[in-house]
This record gives structure tokens, sequence and C-alpha cells, in this order.
């Protein structure tokens, strides 16, 4: 079963996770991070990623789950904070 459907209440399905992500441009980084939500069988509702900085060594993420819980968001939160390369993983929810 996925994790939506065993942490999900009526109430938070009209609730969006947000996550901010912010790494190092390495090539493996956004795969690591897309897999947390893949092997959860969950789809982001959006995604929006960039480079910056001088050298565009720095990498931007941001990505929005529509209907996930606050214990899931927390969790996936704390599993992309151990990805390699991941400096900073901020989380918010928008209704």
């Amino acid at each position: 079963m996925p994790l939506r459907a065993a942490s999900v209440t009526d109430d938070e399905l009209f609730h969006t996770a947000c996550f901010s992500v912010h790494a190092h441009a390495e090539p493996g980084v956004m795969p690591r991070i897309l897999e947390l939500f893949a092997k959860r069988g969950l789809v982001p509702s959006a995604w929006h990623s960039a480079t910056s900085g001088p050298d565009h060594s720095e990498l931007a993420i941001d990505i929005q789950i529509r209907g996930l819980g606050r214990d899931a968001m927390d969790y996936i939160a704390a599993c992309l904070r151990q990805i390699t390369c991941v400096e900073v993983v901020l989380t918010s929810r928008k209704s």
C-alpha cells in the first residue's frame, strides 16, 4: 500500500507538502531525491530545479506533493537530509 494511503487523513488531502532542497550540483543528486518519492508511489505535483552560483555549483530544488500527511512529510525530509551533497532541506505546507 502506498505511504500516501496509509498516512493521509481526509483533512490532509487538501494540503500540499513543499520541500526546498539545497545541494551541491552533482549529477546523482536529483535521481536520489526523486527516488525517495518514487519508491513510495508518489509523483510530485510540481518540481523545479536550477543551478546557481558563480560556477553553477549550487543546486536548488523545489518540490510539491499534494495530499501528503505531516508525518510522511517530516519522514521524507529527514531522509532527504541524509543524501550525500544535500546541505539544507526546508519544509512547509499550504492549503
